[in-house]
């Protein structure tokens, strides 16, 4: 889509919990866009260092030197109560730590440029959208405003607020939040267009680094996408089947040298990194080793990995996934044999055994690999970001979205009941109402309690937020009737309202901070300090670059120095002028690494002043 002259296209971005990609719709077809390395996906990881940030490559690069400043994992973060059984989980395993913040909130505690700074997950998540949001902009040459994010299809609605939040803190402005497997789904239909007539069935297996989506949809010829149905897991991915590998590493270190490595991070961190690459490995060969020097206290490591071993390892997490599948054909209420095509997406469906699996259930079915795994969900997410931006390619203007909302809702009845008022894969947008009666005599307010999940107890779900409505005139228990009524938007993100029938009273759920909502106060608040942190990265590089110009500086001219004392081209009393120019600005440049741009510019100044007749 072409926009304004000066204006950039919205993108797409797949906000990933191991990698991140950016996608745009421009000269009439998607491109995926590099980042500054050349490379189409980049590490969702920030680190901290003394003197700077970093983000992507950069920070992956240095993790195993830095581990507790590295922080990776904030979409296992997001949206999530410091409480939650995962949080504590993930916890013991992170290099990093994570404390209790206001709220029962999780915050990410780090040293930068030498003071202890706290860090909300949606704040590391925002810094990833903000390079992802870089990358567009150094590819289009201007300043991007819009995007669509995706989320996992079983993210809840405070990990989709959250991520929203995310894209604002980043100076987004997110048009539209869609599910993951659904934007990968619209990347299969744009892709093979004319590969079929009438309509299709789909079965979207996506398999990341942190999450598990499995979705049925139906492509209709003209493009119309329909979501029959999503389940998952907001918890599985490739990063689990590494924790295992790790584990059994520091299992076989303390057999072997009987010292326990687990409380060492930087030597957990190196594992890690090692393992992650020997996972990779086993999905084309069915043999590796991982090999490390002076792992712990000295000693070197070294294990020889089989593809049977890593698969032993992670069979409960791989079954995990095909019953997960076969609970989505239920709920749609489906035969395998609907089922047309199997898609694969995340980089975990090149595991060998997942594959296997997967065309087993299905008959031996052959599984579509014409979608890129890493790049699907960006490519979909930039189609519809093009759609939403009124582009008027005949593809994507025609093309229509009926996606599902993944978890039922509903409210707390007497008896810590939960009553659902949207069931789960209901089609979304959707505006749904109930009923319900006071349980006392002139009872005068009402507590309404919102719960997401599948179970039968409230309290086994997930609370997303309560609120009390007053004024109910008195009268017996039973005469006043409440009228509920929740709305979900296209990005999937829920409003409740109850009024009481009689008086037309009403009082509508927002989401509080209780809920991990973020307030608008606490979003600017962040968005001023992500443009600070912003202009301190672009103030560091100047510097590195300026520092840098200014020692090349010196070298060249020492160079041309030599050159002119052997050629006598320069009159020797000039020529020790200007050797003892270059050595005492190189001595200074020695004993001020850490001089300011102006004073580092003023001396590179002098030096080419001084040094004029060489040049």
């Amino acid at each position: 889509m072409e926009g304004k002259a000066n204006e950039a296209p919205a993108i797409g971005i797949d906000l990933g919990t191991t990698y991140s990609c950016v996608a745009v719709w421009n000269h009439g077809r998607i491109e995926i866009i590099p980042n500054e390395q050349g490379y189409r996906t980049t590490p969702s990881i920030v680190a901290f260092l003394d003197a700077e940030r970093l983000i992507g490559d950069g920070a992956k690069n240095q993790v195993a030197m830095n581990p507790s400043n590295t922080i990776f994992d904030a979409k296992r973060l997001i949206g999530r109560k410091f409480s939650d059984s995962k949080v504590q989980e993930n916890k013991k395993l992170w290099p990093f730590r994570v404390i209790e913040g206001p709220s029962d909130t999780p915050k990410i505690v780090v040293s930068y440029k030498g003071q202890e700074k706290e860090f909300l997950a949606e704040e590391i998540s925002s810094m990833i959208v903000g390079k992802m949001k870089e990358i567009a902009e150094a590819y289009l040459g201007k300043v991007v405003k819009n995007a669509v994010i995706t989320v996992p299809a079983y993210f809840n609605d405070s990990q989709r607020q959250a991520t929203k939040d995310a894209g604002a803190i980043a100076g987004l402005n997110v048009i539209r939040m869609i599910n993951e497997p659904t934007a990968a789904a619209i990347a299969y239909g744009l892709d093979n267009k004319s590969e079929y007539i009438g309509k299709i069935n789909v079965l979207i297996f996506d398999l990341g680094g942190g999450t598990f989506d499995v979705s049925l949809s139906t492509i209709e010829e003209g493009g119309v996408f329909e979501v029959k149905a999503v389940s998952g897991d907001t918890h599985l991915g490739g990063e689990d089947f590494d924790n295992r590998m790790v584990d059994q590493c520091v299992s076989e270190f303390k057999r072997k040298h009987n010292k326990d490595l687990s409380g060492n991070q930087r030597a957990l961190g190196r594992l890690r990194f090692a393992c992650e690459k020997a996972k990779r490995i086993l999905s084309s060969t069915t043999q590796t080793s991982i090999d490390l020097d002076c792992l712990h206290e000295g000693i070197d490591f070294s294990l020889r990995f089989t593809r049977a071993k890593f698969e032993e390892l992670n069979m409960s997490l791989f079954s995990q996934c095909i019953k997960t599948l076969d609970n989505c054909l239920k709920d749609a209420k489906v035969e395998k044999s609907w089922v047309d095509e199997i898609i694969l997406v995340g980089g975990s469906t090149r595991i060998p055994k997942v594959q296997h699996m997967l065309r087993e259930l299905f008959g031996w079915k052959e599984l579509c690999k014409s979608v890129n795994p890493d790049e699907a969900v960006a490519f979909g997410a930039a189609v519809m970001a093009a759609k939403l931006s009124g582009s008027d390619d005949k593809n994507v203007r025609e093309m229509l979205l009926r996606d599902v909302t993944p978890l039922s809702l509903g409210v707390d009845l007497k008896g810590d009941v939960f009553d659902v008022v949207i069931p789960r894969n209901t089609q979304i947008p959707t505006k749904k109402m109930k009923k319900y009666i006071t349980t006392k005599d002139n009872q005068f307010s009402a507590v309404i309690k919102v719960y997401q999940g599948e179970r039968a107890k409230s309290t086994d779900n997930h609370l997303l937020g309560k609120f009390t409505v007053s004024g109910i005139p008195p009268a017996p228990k039973g005469d006043v009737v409440f009228e509920d009524c929740f709305e979900i938007d296209p990005d999937g993100i829920l409003t409740v309202t109850s009024k009481i029938s009689s008086t037309g009273i009403s009082k509508t759920l927002t989401i509080e901070n209780e809920k991990g909502r973020l307030s608008k106060d606490q979003i600017d608040k962040m968005v001023k300090e992500a443009e600070k942190y912003k202009l301190e990265d672009q103030e560091y590089k100047k510097k590195v670059q300026t520092y840098n110009a200014l020692e090349n500086y010196i070298y060249d001219m020492k160079k041309k120095v030599k050159e002119y004392n052997v050629n006598k081209r320069v009159h020797s009393g000039n020529l020790k002028k200007m050797e003892n120019a270059i050595d005492e600005t190189s001595k200074w440049l020695e004993d001020n690494p850490a001089a300011p741009i102006s004073e580092l510019q003023r001396k590179k100044v002098f030096l080419e002043f001084v040094c004029t007749p060489l040049v």
